[in-house]
């Protein structure tokens, strides 16, 4: 473990400190500032294939762009990520460690330690500006790679009205943000470029829409190839080019239909976890090296083209060993697939390439020899014995672990930690693992179940409802561990309209996988939806998982579910710890303006209905587009005598959101408060033609008395 000096000693202490951490293992040295010459780029491209950049593969599409780079530098065709998910694949870019030893091995359940000496963080400490520009939630600064940026840019925006991790943004903005920061550089930096778009869903703007219409995934891929030209053309044309490093990569692939997986983050064949790796710096000639490497081989290369002492702990070695064609080395890469593991409870993947030879462990296990079959076509493994293979395994895994890796699944944000252990929760494993796995527990197993209930949902969604319900009703009684199946379905119930029948669908599910957090926070907002308050307080206090941790929504939920029961002071605590989680959820700060409106009302507090106010303005500034936080402003600016305020807001909600009256009587109100009668009867009457249908019969009963009034008083 690469620990950081966070103290401030006497200068004698702190010297001796420091060389007592150059003479351990355990931790970085901390380096004086020197002069930087040469700029280093990192451009990594989301869930990019290899076989779609075409100087790898010249039959899907063409990349100019990133066959630039290949025409003045070093393509490794046989290179691996040790992850097929974004989060750790990143983490071992840029740790140099593998996740056997720093501990980050999905995206959801985990964060990057800051005892852990980062790219960044050295080439920092080595005089460089440093700046990171993020296209995808999976990195967020909150999951731990940060440090060590001076920018670390991530101002994806969010998906309307999903949840809060739907947040991507596209490559053009990412790479233009980039150029903004490159402009103000005035001395050596790192830049390290992030496109997600080619992750799914693939939603690649025009021209490349109807270019790959039948290809979407590979039109994301072009689209990305374009605006990469973008940055390229800015580094030429400012005379950086000729003075920078540049690494170029995918994080892992996607299987597009290939060996039964649709996308990604499931199986760890080559569709996922081979890689693009190009490598050009000034200097460095053409040419294309065929040895295997890993993510983990990028951070000692650039120590070593930048001439920087590398760290002792780093797992990888440099790409310019051997990088002139000479003969491969021994290299064992280890790589696993455990997204389904820590968020299923299906079997582990693991395994490891040696020799051209790859050994997949699992409960079905599986032997290639890459070099005869590199798709993966013919299994080897039966009737062989693989005792070997699984010594081989438990050897590499003793190799590159480190005892305290399970802490990457633990906050490292105390301040968090101490408000979450204020509201009496502490987090626990999230599933309690089987201490044997069939073969009905291997995710080959698995998978196609999986497939059935994604295609119902598809059915149900292209109108085919009774279709839809049979196919995911039918995955639920053959396999009762497919966790989507039962989301799918009771999405499907609710969407009808049916959230009894929703929610007895969860509690099924939740009697069959009970740590399944998925299943846990679907049920939560469905229970909040159904207005059962204290079911969702219980719910949630009877929880200890360790994506609460990380997630705002269900902080969210809680705080609604005690606002609902007048319990106020309760409700903000668990609002403001979501809103310490994410400072930017607009859901939050509507619900805590919500709130303290609320308590407005009964108590007439004045501070309370200023409060309510910057948290309503607050959730705009985020979700501009929020009908709901606009049509309850208007309430506040009401009670604050801001009348004119509230008039615009209520016009705004309505115009976003048609479909909800509540602004329509509010402006009706208004405006027979105001006399002018006959513009109060226009929106009263025009509640009652769109939504009259919908109402109780006391509601009824109110809409008519207010149109009556205005006519007698017309």
């Amino acid at each position: 473990m690469v620990r950081k000096s966070r103290f401030i000693f006497s200068l004698f202490l702190f010297l001796f400190f420091i060389s007592a951490c150059l003479r351990s293992p355990v931790f970085g040295s901390e380096r004086p500032a020197q002069k930087a010459e040469m700029n280093v780029l990192l451009i990594t491209i989301d869930t990019l294939r290899a076989d779609r950049v075409s100087c790898y593969d010249s039959r899907h599409i063409q990349t100019p762009n990133m066959d630039r780079l290949a025409k003045k530098g070093i393509v490794f065709s046989r290179a691996f990520s040790h992850n097929p998910t974004t989060l750790p694949a990143h983490t071992n870019m840029l740790l140099g460690l593998t996740p056997l030893y720093h501990g980050v091995r999905e995206n959801t359940n985990f964060v990057v330690r800051n005892e852990f000496l980062t790219l960044a963080e050295l080439l920092k400490e080595s005089g460089y500006s440093t700046g990171a520009f993020i296209g995808g939630y999976p990195l967020h600064s909150r999951f731990g790679l940060a440090q060590g940026f001076d920018v670390y840019d991530e101002g994806y925006e969010r998906v309307k009205f999903m949840k809060f991790s739907a947040g991507e943004r596209k490559a053009e903005e990412v790479i233009g943000r980039a150029i903004e920061w490159l402009e103000g550089q005035e001395s050596a930096w790192f830049c390290w470029v992030h496109c997600f778009d080619p992750h799914d869903p693939y939603e690649p703007p025009e021209p490349f829409l109807a270019q790959f219409e039948d290809r979407l995934y590979d039109g994301e891929v072009a689209y990305v190839d374009r605006e990469l030209g973008r940055l390229l053309d800015h580094l030429e044309k400012n005379g950086m080019l000729a003075k920078t490093l540049i690494i170029f990569t995918g994080d892992h692939g996607e299987s597009l239909g290939q060996h039964g997986e649709m996308t990604h983050g499931y199986l760890a064949n080559n569709t996922t976890i081979w890689i693009p790796l190009i490598l050009a710096y000034p200097g460095s000639e053409t040419s294309r090296v065929d040895r295997y490497v890993s993510h983990i081989d990028i951070f000692p290369t650039v120590c070593d083209i930048l001439r920087l002492e590398k760290p002792d702990v780093l797992q990888g070695i440099s790409l310019l060993s051997g990088s002139e064609g000479g003969k491969q080395s021994d290299r064992t890469i280890y790589f696993e697939s455990l997204y389904p593991y820590y968020s299923r409870g299906w079997a582990p993947i693991k395994g490891y390439i040696r020799d051209g030879v790859k050994y997949v462990q699992s409960p079905i296990p599986e032997l290639y020899d890459l070099r005869m079959d590199f798709e993966e076509v013919h299994n080897l493994a039966e009737g062989q014995r693989l005792d070997v293979y699984r010594k081989g395994l438990n050897d590499i895994t003793v190799q590159y672990s480190h005892p305290e890796n399970e802490k990457a699944r633990h906050r490292t944000d105390q301040k968090s930690l101490e408000r979450l252990r204020s509201l009496g929760y502490v987090s626990s494993p999230q599933i309690a693992a089987k201490k044997n796995y069939g073969p009905e527990d291997d995710v080959k197993a698995l998978l196609p179940f999986h497939n059935k209930a994604v295609r119902a949902w598809e059915l149900y969604q292209e109108g085919k409802i009774s279709e839809g319900f049979d196919l995911a009703k039918q995955v639920v009684s053959e396999r009762q561990d497919v966790d989507i199946a039962y989301t799918h379905l009771a999405k499907m119930y609710k969407e009808q309209g049916k959230l009894r029948e929703a929610l007895e669908v969860l509690e099924l599910a939740l009697g069959n996988l009970p740590s399944n957090y998925g299943v846990i926070i679907t049920y939560i907002s469905y229970l909040n939806l159904a207005g059962r308050n204290d079911e969702v307080i219980a719910t949630v206090e009877s929880l200890q998982l360790p994506q609460m941790e990380n997630d705002p929504e269900i902080w969210n939920y809680l705080g609604l579910a005690y606002s609902s029961k007048g319990e106020y002071a309760k409700a903000i605590q668990a609002l403001e710890f979501s809103l310490s989680v994410d400072d930017e959820f607009a859901f939050a700060y509507r619900s805590l303006a919500t709130v303290f409106l609320s308590r407005f009302l009964k108590t007439k507090d004045r501070e309370d209905l200023a409060r309510s106010i910057r948290n309503f303005e607050k959730a705009l500034n985020f979700e501009p587009e929020f009908a709901a936080a606009y049509n309850s402003l208007g309430v506040a600016y009401k009670e604050n005598g801001q009348v004119d305020e509230a008039v615009k807001c209520w016009e705004k909600a309505y115009e976003l959101r048609p479909d909800v009256g509540y602004p329509l009587i509010n402006l009706g109100l208004v405006y027979f408060e105001r006399g002018n009668l006959t513009r109060a009867l226009e929106y009263f009457e025009t509640y009652k033609k769109d939504f009259y249908q919908s109402l109780s019969s006391r509601d009824k009963e109110r809409v008519d008395a207010l149109i009556q009034k205005c006519k007698r008083e017309l």
